[in-house]
Parts: structure tokens; C-alpha cells; sequence
């Protein structure tokens, strides 16, 4: 089995050759490994190898691996990607650099509520369900606009983007991530300050390619580093 930092040179090698055959900066996409469910040794031997940015999913255990003895004291910033119920805002406020898993109003309002009693500013994304499977979390894009017009005014918390977890088939993904792209666009329109709306976090192991291509800021990428869960 390959290790942990040439996987993540391979993927970064991939990133920067498929930014530049789409005509971008291979700086452009940010690499998030996608760490839940593995030990906090395997965040070290990838923060070791380079890696930054790291993706959980689980909030009881994204707190545990952030205490870890092994993680203490490292320049580590972490990213929550998974769906984020309201009762669980307050333990990751303040813990996280981006959270991704936004998918509706009344959660949107709960992490403006729990920034401004900690007097933080929280970025975050929201969740698109650009599939339209009923099994998948986000907004559907036929509201997408009318309830980020309510999100935008309340305080203490900034949309940076849109996020979506794309379908299996490789043809669908590609057509998704092009529609999030474009309802970025069209959300920029109604924005208070469009130059906010910069990311497009699309794209996991087995469609990232692609997604670099439709324009991804972010790809998630948990098992072509870190193996198989």
C-alpha cells in the first residue's frame, strides 16, 4: 500500500496539471483530505506530508482528534463537511475554519445565533442537492436563491459558496457541478457583496477531475489518501 504523503503528492501533482489544462492556477483548488474516521496519527503523517487542511464529518469525534496529544500545537485548520444539525452548532463554533454541511434557514439562523453569543464570524457554505436524490442533504436549487436572500442578513456569519456532493455517474456529476457553478453565478447577482462568493467545494476521490474542470475552489478527498474506511 502507498503512503500517505505520495498519495497526497500524487493528487497534488493531478491538481495542478488539470487546473492548467482548464486554463487556472493549480493554487486556485484547495485540497482537503478528508480525515473522518481515521486516527489522529494518520492527520499527523498527513500534516507531516504537507497537508494543511483537513475535513470531518462526525462531530464527537472531530472534537476528540482535535485534543489529540498527537495534534496539539500544529497549524492545522479544520473543515466540517458533514450535515450539521442545529443542536450541534455550539460544540464546532469557533473550532472550525469553514463549515460546509449549511442546508436550510433555520440552521443558517442557529450558527448566527451561536457566533454572535460567542462574538465570533463564521464562514460557511451552503449544501446544495444538485442530484436530487432523496437520500442526499442540501437545498434544492429551485430555492436556493430565495432563501440565501434571508441568509445573507443575518449577522455574525458570511456565505463564501455553495457545496455539493455529486452523483456516482461520472456524466450526471460533471452536469452537476456545472449547475453549481452556475448557481453560484446567478447568486453572486442578488448578493450584498458578490466578491464573498468565491468557493465551489465539488468533488471527492472519484470525481474530482472533473470537478476541477467545472470549476471547483475545493475538492474533498478522503480515500485516495487515506485508503479505504
Amino acid at each position: 500500500m502507498e503512503s500517505i504523503a505520495s498519495n497526497l503528492n500524487r493528487i497534488r501533482e493531478q491538481i495542478g496539471t488539470l487546473s492548467v489544462k482548464a486554463g487556472r492556477e493549480p493554487s486556485d483548488v484547495r485540497l482537503i483530505a478528508v480525515s473522518k474516521t481515521k486516527p489522529a496519527r494518520l492527520v499527523r503523517e498527513a500534516f507531516d506530508a504537507g497537508q494543511i487542511e483537513f475535513g470531518e464529518s462526525y462531530v464527537q469525534e472531530f472534537l476528540e482528534k482535535r485534543d489529540d496529544p498527537l495534534l496539539q500545537g500544529l497549524p492545522l485548520q479544520w473543515h466540517f463537511i458533514g450535515h450539521l444539525q442545529s443542536n450541534k452548532i455550539r460544540s464546532i463554533a469557533g473550532k472550525v475554519a469553514l463549515v460546509h454541511g449549511i442546508d436550510r434557514l433555520s440552521t443558517a439562523a442557529e450558527l448566527s445565533r451561536r457566533s454572535m453569543q460567542q462574538n465570533l464570524h463564521t464562514e460557511f457554505l451552503l449544501e446544495v442537492n444538485t442530484s436530487g436524490e432523496q437520500t442526499k442533504y442540501g437545498i434544492s436549487p429551485d430555492v436556493l436563491l430565495s432563501e440565501a436572500e434571508k441568509i445573507f442578513k443575518l449577522p455574525n456569519i458570511a456565505l463564501r459558496g455553495l457545496m455539493t456532493i455529486a452523483s456516482p455517474d461520472t456524466d450526471l456529476a460533471r452536469k452537476e457541478f456545472r449547475e453549481l457553478r452556475n448557481l453560484l453565478e446567478a447568486l453572486k447577482k442578488n448578493a450584498p457583496d458578490p466578491t464573498l462568493l468565491t468557493e465551489l467545494s465539488m468533488g471527492m476521490s472519484q470525481d474530482f477531475e472533473s470537478a476541477i474542470e467545472e470549476g471547483a475552489t475545493i475538492i474533498r478527498i478522503g480515500t485516495a489518501i487515506f485508503g479505504w474506511r
